[in-house]
């Protein structure tokens, strides 16, 4: 019997609290633009007090990625583990609706789920605080062998590595995928998570990995190179495909000894709103042209798409007319 689904994404669910903030805001509470920073259910509460208005949406890197890729027309499931409250049954719902089987596990008894503060300043650099709460409870016992084994893909989020009780799972699932034959593919999440977990990284590229996403501040801190392209080189000696986004430059798909330069792709708008989500929806297009057969230039142009819709809106989920909008840019080449 054949795979039933495209892509499995294993992560960490959280529900955005999205707001527009200045650098003066992120000075005052001691938080690095730019980057993602772990916080407690006390500091995130304080924080979310402090803010003006503000949107809840779900969110996560892979689960970004996910809820794009079923927009798009994939077939898709996402296991994460998530707390019986408020907050974890509007992260359930809202993947179910967008036709995202959601596997849980069991459900966390000790931590509330999680939440990630997004600052957006006026440029559009988001800057995240994290409180991790349930999504780090993530255990072998929450994985279900028959569900892994029933995709052809299975994403990993970076972030989990953060996590040691998350480790054992991540081991059991590519354990299982390996021995069925499916690909494995790695998003590093965030420069800092590569600095707190390189060593860890940098075996399980080795070991497991058969696609690795990564923007230039990460790939280039993995491998502590001077530059891209040293780090992007270093990179494709452990893993066989590797894709590297670069923001307002473009992307690189590096694929046994074959390089490919990808230019942005704008939709609609020539204004940046809010880049949240377009590393998470680059690999969306990506790996949607992967499980679909498409050739690498493809795929990174899809990628590109994708990622140049969500930074034209506000927030990390893309809109209702997401496909069609990704579709009208590919012309011919149908998604």
């Amino acid at each position: 019997m054949g795979k039933l689904k495209d892509l499995l994404g294993l992560g960490s669910p959280i529900v955005d609290v999205s707001s527009y903030g200045t650098d003066q805001f992120l000075d005052d509470h001691g938080l690095i633009k730019g980057s993602m920073t772990l916080v407690d259910l006390d500091t995130i509460s304080n924080l979310r007090s402090t803010i003006g208005t503000y949107t809840e949406t779900s969110g996560g890197s892979v689960a970004n990625t996910i809820l794009g890729f079923s927009l798009l027309g994939g077939n898709a499931s996402y296991v994460g583990k998530i707390s019986n409250d408020r907050m974890g049954q509007v992260f359930k719902a809202d993947l179910e609706s967008n036709s995202v089987l959601f596997h849980s596990g069991n459900y966390s008894l000790n931590s509330h789920t999680s939440m990630c503060l997004v600052i957006i300043t006026p440029e559009g650099e988001r800057t995240m605080a994290t409180y991790l709460g349930a999504s780090i409870e993530l255990n072998e016992d929450d994985i279900d062998p028959k569900i892994i084994s029933d995709h052809t893909t299975v994403y990993i989020e970076g972030y989990l590595f953060d996590a040691p009780a998350s480790m054992s799972a991540i081991v059991k699932v590519c354990d299982i995928a390996k021995a069925n034959g499916q690909s494995i593919a790695l998003g590093l999440s965030d420069s800092f998570c590569v600095d707190r977990n390189r060593n860890a990284f940098e075996y399980f590229i080795d070991k497991y990995v058969d696609i690795l996403f990564s923007n230039e501040r990460e790939i280039i801190s993995l491998y502590r190179a001077e530059d891209i392209d040293v780090a992007i080189r270093e990179s494709t000696l452990h893993c066989e495909t590797v894709v590297t986004t670069l923001g307002p430059n473009g992307s690189v798909i590096s694929n046994a000894g074959d390089t490919y330069a990808v230019k942005p792709i704008m939709i609609d708008i020539d204004k940046v709103i809010d880049t949240n989500g377009a590393g998470d929806l680059y690999a969306s297009g990506f790996l949607y042209g992967i499980t679909h057969g498409y050739d690498f230039a493809l795929c990174g142009r899809l990628g590109s798409a994708s990622a140049g819709y969500v930074i034209s809106q506000i927030g990390a989920r893309p809109g209702i007319g997401f496909r069609d909008s990704v579709h009208n840019v590919l012309g011919n080449n149908k998604v």
